[in-house]
């Protein structure tokens, strides 16, 4: 996936084998300290839901999550050619903030359930939630985020807060204390999604 600027993603990974990525509440709380220090230099997060063996952000870019990194992108090719090549390949910064903070997530649970290994499947997917034209937050066309009658991004929204109930492990989406649901009911602070955008990009 190559991210462009000032775009809604749903970005997605889940454990390797389907096995479990959080073994403890104080695993969730790791991992959320974790998205602000990786995540929220290059995006506004919407919306997530941390899942006992998977995990969904929907997140906005913002211009730094495209530029590229000094890390290049790991090729055959680089394995078979002089690696002093002129045109390398390098990781956007928020492909390369992701794969650390994932490694680096994975570290401190490997030593915990003294384990070794991948936690995680090799690629955290996106779906760029874009239908036509980049989303614009100004310009004549700043409310004609999508197609008529095509609420991807919404739809993914609610998606990725009703997932504890589908799985069986909550009686509704307000319950389950490792997404944002919550914070788009009352008052409730948001630690690191910002309300006002979503609310400008989903609910305008």
């Amino acid at each position: 996936m190559t991210y462009l600027p000032f775009q809604i993603y749903h970005i997605y990974n889940q454990g390797n084998n389907k096995q479990k990525i959080f073994f403890s509440h104080d695993n969730y709380l790791f991992f959320q300290q974790k998205m602000i220090h990786y995540l929220l230099p290059y995006v506004d997060v919407l919306a997530y839901c941390l899942m006992p063996n998977h995990f969904h952000w929907l997140v906005f870019t913002r211009s730094e999550a495209c530029e590229k990194s000094n890390f290049i992108k790991p090729r055959k090719q680089y394995l078979e050619t002089n690696f002093d090549d002129p045109n390398p390949d390098h990781q956007q910064n928020l492909s390369k903030a992701i794969a650390v903070m994932l490694r680096s997530y994975t570290r401190a649970v490997n030593l915990q359930e003294k384990r070794t290994g991948s936690l995680f499947r090799h690629k955290t997917k996106a779906k760029d939630a874009r239908i036509e034209g980049l989303v614009c937050l100004e310009g004549p066309n700043r409310r004609q985020f999508f197609k008529y009658g095509n609420e991807y991004a919404l739809q993914c929204f609610e998606y990725i807060h009703q997932n504890p109930v589908e799985a069986g492990l909550a009686a509704s989406s307000l319950l389950w204390p490792y997404s944002s649901a919550k914070v788009y009911h009352g008052n409730q602070t948001a630690l690191f999604c910002n309300k006002p955008l979503t609310r400008y990009l989903l609910f305008s």
